[in-house]
């Protein structure tokens, strides 16, 4: 179990996603933030804001570590408990200005739970989801087709299992309705050894541009008005309630004793909340929820 080579995949990719984005925006650049955790552990945070293309970007690397596991990290595996931890990879959140390019979530972590006299108990998790607001279904297959050629190495119906991952976890219970279009979502991987493991965590990381850059550039130079940017607002408060409400890795986090700013900048800076709001019918805004806020396969 190589960890220092995993954490030197994780930083690099973070260059590399960073690198991509400032090219892309054109306009702005990543500020850097570094930071220790008083407990164990830092990382280092990267935002853009008031981008040309991206109204706010993170790109976040961590590695923490601890005495115990919290909560958050062992309700799937309570055998697990009392352990201490190590927990390192990548989160990241793009919210773009223009309303046609959708909002993209991704991340990639290792957890490693110790216990002295007793191998490591090791998993990988990650993923990466879609959210449009004005949707297209040439896109959304594009984002599918291209996370399932991630997958297909490893072995036959990989994506399957990891679409229908992401469309349960990325679930609005409350609401009754799916985050956005998908992608795809697994933890507590270890069904390999642990080169294979790193393997797929690397190649569903390599796609992560493949899948969404193309999207970006179709969709950045739209002509929006007023009525798009605030549905885009509207739509957004979705997000800020899934996150603070179900997401496991903003829930670890604040329970490890992470570092707030850094956790909550997946938040959307401009969001907002209606009473009630319904989409006019026939209308682009009822056309989201009728077409692509619903179970689909898109390959």
């Amino acid at each position: 179990m190589d960890i220092k080579s995993v954490k030197n995949y994780f930083l690099a990719l973070q260059d590399t996603i960073c690198d991509t984005l400032e090219r892309e925006d054109g306009q702005e650049y990543f500020q850097e933030d570094l930071w220790e955790r008083p407990t164990g552990g830092g990382g280092r945070t990267r935002i853009l804001t008031q981008g040309k293309v991206f109204e706010q970007a993170g790109v976040n690397f961590s590695h923490v570590y601890g005495d115990n596991l919290p909560p958050s990290a062992s309700a799937h595996r309570p055998e697990l408990a009392g352990r201490s931890f190590q927990a390192l990879g990548i989160s990241l959140v793009i919210h773009p200005l223009n309303p046609y390019v959708p909002t993209c979530h991704a991340n990639w972590r290792l957890f490693i739970a110790e216990k002295p006299g007793e191998k490591p108990v090791w998993w990988f998790g990650g993923g990466y989801d879609l959210t449009p607001y004005y949707a297209f279904e040439e896109d959304c297959k594009h984002w599918h087709n291209t996370a399932k050629s991630a997958c297909e190495p490893f072995g036959e119906g990989i994506y399957e299992r990891f679409k229908q991952w992401c469309d349960e976890y990325f679930y609005i219970k409350h609401r009754k309705e799916p985050r956005g279009v998908g992608g795809l979502f697994y933890d507590d991987l270890n069904q390999w050894d642990f080169e294979t493991t790193f393997a797929f965590q690397k190649s569903i990381g390599d796609s992560f541009l493949k899948a969404y850059l193309p999207i970006v550039k179709r969709r950045k130079n739209i002509a929006f008005g007023e009525r798009e940017q605030d549905f885009q607002h509207y739509r957004r408060g979705r997000y800020v309630e899934y996150n603070l409400v179900y997401d496991r890795g903003t829930l670890f986090g604040l329970q490890s004793g992470g570092r707030t700013e850094s956790i909550l900048m997946s938040l959307p800076p401009k969001v907002i909340f209606r009473y009630d709001w319904q989409p006019e019918p026939g209308s682009k805004e009822a056309e989201l929820y009728e077409k692509f806020l619903i179970e689909r396969d898109w390959v």
